[in-house]
């Protein structure tokens, strides 16, 4: 019999922001935005970062985001690097195991 292939193990960290909206953000944070983006391209090269992305358009809730890691310390340096973690723009985040 063979062994099963073993599965990679992925880190998923879900964030809230402060903000209603992405419109509310672009008007207040164009900088955070813009360097979140510029540095979820570079973690994403580095091969850290898999995916990640926006919740846009749900009227129910905050902006919402979230980004799929290759490892809990990528997960880790991920949300603590972020500019709205540095800036105090997260209402709340977590993933498995984490925050």
């Amino acid at each position: 019999m063979t062994e099963p292939k073993r599965q990679p193990k992925y880190y998923v960290i879900f964030v809230v922001t402060k903000y209603e909206n992405f419109e509310e953000a672009k008007a207040k944070a164009p900088e955070q935005i813009a360097a979140h983006i510029s540095r979820s391209k570079e973690l994403h090269k580095k091969g850290t970062l898999l995916m990640s992305g926006a919740f846009l358009n749900n009227p129910e809730e905050p902006l919402s985001t979230m980004g799929v890691l290759s490892s809990r310390e990528a997960a880790e340096d991920y949300i603590h690097g972020d500019p709205f973690f540095i800036n105090g723009m997260i209402s709340k985040w977590y993933g498995p195991g984490m925050g």
